[in-house]
């Protein structure tokens, strides 16, 4: 029997105790249902062999290959991670469409004695979910944009508002990356597909009825574009805006990249970045206080010529209702108390 998905809540509800997801390797790494575990039933390079076989020999030579792999795999599977599934154990599987990968493979857990479904559609009918709700349904929370110049502390006053009982979606931690040529994470960012994924999971949790903060950013978070109905929404919304002075700024700087500043080769990378923008002088000079591990004289110089001045032409062309905190210290025992603040003027900006 298969199980056909009318919301992105569904899987919540539904009460299976695994979701799996039949498809290749590759498919699963581009982008997969929440919480799915990988066990497929044809490797890369055995899908790819019964493709070219299906479209270039026989359609019959194909499924017959195809059905040995998948009976192959399936039982290494049933040898391996799901040796230890009792009686009453509920998995639900998915491939592509719904077709043969997950019906095979739910006929054989099905003869064993397991209550196995299949997703309608498969991961394709999951897809359509998240388009919908990113593409064709309008963000259903007021919406504040949490403002302010590099270093101002945004994204750590964004994880406070959450204790403040504020809605919150952090983009920059869907994305993995930190939204500047700075902003390059250990882990990288996952696909445009597996982003708009979990971006669209969190958008359909979202109570209506309470304001939604999300962070300044350009339509685009490192390589991953936002999508445009929620980009355009952002732009008409109100904003809370941090000002700080720049040593206050550099200072936090400083301690939230840690990562950065303490790989030096890395840092001088993403400095040499900036040669197309800057005079060879100019970019010398950064490598030398990075060379010399003046970081918060670094942070501050690279905000004054580089930074601030693109942030003042993009916010010269903004026309949305604004609250200004004046934030006289960036300090980690301080940020809650700012937080407190911007909270509080959230709060006045759904009301007006």
């Amino acid at each position: 029997m298969a199980v056909t998905l009318t919301s992105l809540s569904d899987l919540a509800t539904l009460g299976f105790d695994t979701l799996i997801d039949a498809r290749a390797p590759a498919e699963y790494a581009e982008d997969h249902l929440p919480g799915a575990i990988s066990l497929p039933v044809l490797s890369d390079e055995e899908r790819a062999q019964v493709g070219t076989i299906y479209k270039q020999i026989s359609p019959f030579r194909a499924r017959k290959l195809g059905g040995a792999l998948v009976a192959r795999n399936v039982a290494a599977h049933l040898e391996g991670p799901l040796a230890e599934m009792g009686g009453g154990w509920r998995p639900l599987v998915y491939c592509w469409r719904g077709g043969q990968r997950s019906g095979s493979f739910a006929t054989i857990l099905a003869q064993i004695g397991w209550r196995v479904e299949t997703i309608a559609g498969g991961y394709k009918s999951w897809r359509a979910l998240v388009v919908k709700q990113l593409y064709d349904t309008p963000v259903a929370s007021p919406l504040v944009v949490l403002d302010g110049n590099t270093g101002t502390a945004k994204t750590a006053i964004l994880h406070l508002l959450v204790a403040q009982g504020v809605q919150v979606i952090d983009l920059e931690g869907l994305a993995g990356h930190r939204g500047s040529l700075f902003g390059h994470t250990a882990h990288g960012q996952p696909s445009q597909k597996a982003f708009e994924g979990a971006l669209a999971m969190a958008l359909s949790r979202l109570d209506p009825t309470r304001p939604l903060v999300v962070e300044a950013e350009s339509a685009k978070v490192g390589n991953l574009r936002l999508p445009p109905q929620l980009w355009a929404a952002m732009g008409k919304a109100p904003r809370v805006t941090i000002a700080a002075s720049l040593p206050e700024r550099a200072r936090y700087l400083s301690r939230a990249y840690a990562d950065i500043v303490a790989d030096e080769a890395r840092l001088l990378g993403v400095i040499g970045q900036l040669r197309h923008a800057h005079s060879h002088e100019t970019v010398e000079a950064w490598a030398t206080l990075a060379q010399s591990g003046q970081f918060e004289a670094l942070a501050q110089d690279l905000m004054e010529r580089h930074y601030d001045p693109r942030y003042e032409k993009h916010r010269a062309r903004a026309d949305h209702a604004e609250v200004l905190i004046d934030a006289q210290s960036l300090a980690d025992a301080d940020l809650p108390a700012l937080t407190a603040q911007v909270a509080a003027a959230v709060a006045r900006l759904v009301r007006a």
